[in-house]
């Protein structure tokens, strides 16, 4: 059941008090009253409210001056100052120290009630985006991160340094699976930005155009589906972080107007002819072999330089030396915590199964793995036999482990390309459905294919 409204009413006429009293009364609201403005800023300090009515007039104080004391208390309530003096000079200045709305005496207890429940709408709505971000700072807290390995323990210092720095550019780099989505909110959630908004966004999930589009956002009729004007992620993300994955991945005409944005911090919608300049921090993330990526020319190397200003590099699972049982006891719990489960051991077995894995998935394949096995347990104890790792289920003939390397070695990119085309010719060229035999999106495997001199022979959707 939530907590009653509380409204704090600071009045001197005590007509007017027991009038409000008494409506906020009938409306189900609880309500305290001071006849000074020393009472009014004694009981706000004491208790918590959601609306305070307010008189310019006070025999003691005058209410601007009590107007800022209480913002400075609690910035989010609402204050709806009550004169008999209907000044314009004071109604802009007590909008610009934060009041809601201003009212001249004598008033209509009807229209005064409207403005009311608007004010206490407001109210609520800050105060759950207020409380949103908060948890979301504690669940992105530094000790959430759960590691001991030196490596990590590296990691740890590092980024804590980058979240208090005022670096804009930040490049994440590690294999899939490694964190770094984690570690870009850790980054956001722990500098001073942390209030205003994180967004993100897969650089692979979109097409060139939507992709552009979700970046820098349209002008209406910028294209035929553009209906209305549509702000873009970094428009959105002014004062706080835009985080962009798989960056690696994206295809070269946009590298250059992201390089373009790096550079000026400037933008244009599409189909736009206006500058829009922005303060973001970009939190760019792949988990591809960049410097190999700029070799081959699939990424421009300026970008590179200019993302490369404070990189973070997530050491896979399998060299976090002594991490993996803590990462296991972890997702243990709170799997357990969350399907109600009651495991209270682990057996040595289990651990020495989940050891002898390399798990390419790295963090990510591990917490999938132990959620699959505390969802199917029948017992308090966990053992080796209850762990399915890699791709072992009964329908997959396919085993990543009974692959060997030839004694002359193997070129990968023939590999790679082998394996395209035996998915398009499996699904008859339907690359929607090859990707996803692959692991990909669409547009990830469309990107392999131009790599890989297949696209054009290969034109089926």
């Amino acid at each position: 059941m939530s907590n009653p409204t509380k409204v704090l009413i600071i009045e001197d006429e005590q007509l007017i008090r027991w009038s409000l009293k008494k409506r906020f009364g009938a409306e189900g609201y609880l309500s305290d009253e001071a006849e000074t403005g020393k009472k009014g800023l004694a009981l706000f300090g004491e208790s918590c409210y959601d609306l305070v009515m307010l008189d310019y007039k006070l025999p003691d104080i005058n209410g601007i001056e009590v107007l800022r004391r209480i913002r400075a208390l609690d910035p989010d309530v609402v204050v709806i100052l009550m004169t008999a003096f209907g000044k314009v000079e004071i109604a802009v200045e007590a909008m610009k120290l934060g009041a809601y709305d201003f009212v001249s005496k004598p008033f209509q207890i009807d229209e005064l009630m409207l403005q009311v429940e608007r004010g206490l709408e407001t109210t609520r709505l800050k105060r759950q985006v207020r409380d949103y971000r908060e948890s979301m700072k504690t669940q992105y807290g530094f000790d959430h991160l759960i590691g001991e390995s030196r490596q990590m323990k590296d990691i740890y210092e590092l980024i804590q340094d980058v979240a208090a720095s005022g670096s804009a550019t930040i490049f994440l780099l590690g294999e899939t699976g490694t964190g770094k989505d984690l570690v870009a909110k850790t980054i956001h959630y722990n500098s001073d930005r942390a209030d205003q908004p994180f967004v993100n966004i897969t650089c692979t999930a979109l097409s060139e155009t939507l992709l552009e589009s979700e970046l820098f956002g349209h002008e209406r009729g910028a294209f035929t589906d553009a209906k209305s004007q549509k702000k873009g992620l970094f428009e959105l993300a002014t004062g706080g972080t835009a985080y962009l994955d798989e960056v690696g991945d994206m295809l070269p005409a946009l590298q250059a107007k992201l390089l373009r944005f790096l550079e000026e911090k400037t933008f244009r919608r599409v189909g736009g002819i206006q500058d829009i300049k922005v303060d973001v921090r970009i939190i760019a993330a792949t988990n591809r072999d960049i410097q190999q990526a700029v070799a081959e020319r699939d990424f421009r190397e300026d970008l590179y330089h200019r993302l490369n200003v404070i990189t973070v590099e997530l050491p896979p699972l399998r060299e976090r030396d002594g991490d993996l049982e803590l990462l296991a006891r972890h997702f243990v719990d709170a799997y357990c915590r969350e399907y109600r489960k009651n495991i209270t051991e682990i057996e040595q077995g289990a651990f020495d199964r989940l050891r002898s894995y390399s798990w390419p998935g790295n963090v990510r394949e591990l917490r999938n793995t132990i959620e699959r096995a505390v969802i199917l347990s029948k017992s308090e104890t966990l053992t080796a036999s209850d762990f399915v790792i890699g791709r072992q289920d009964e329908s997959s003939s396919f085993n990543l482990r009974g692959l060997h390397l030839p004694p002359d070695g193997v070129d990968l990119h023939d590999v790679e390309a082998e394996l395209v085309r035996q998915a398009l010719q499996r699904t008859t060229s339907n690359q929607t459905k090859a990707a996803k035999l692959l692991g990909l999106s669409r547009d990830q495997l469309r990107y392999r294919m131009e790599k890989l001199g297949l696209l054009h022979s290969n034109t089926r959707p």
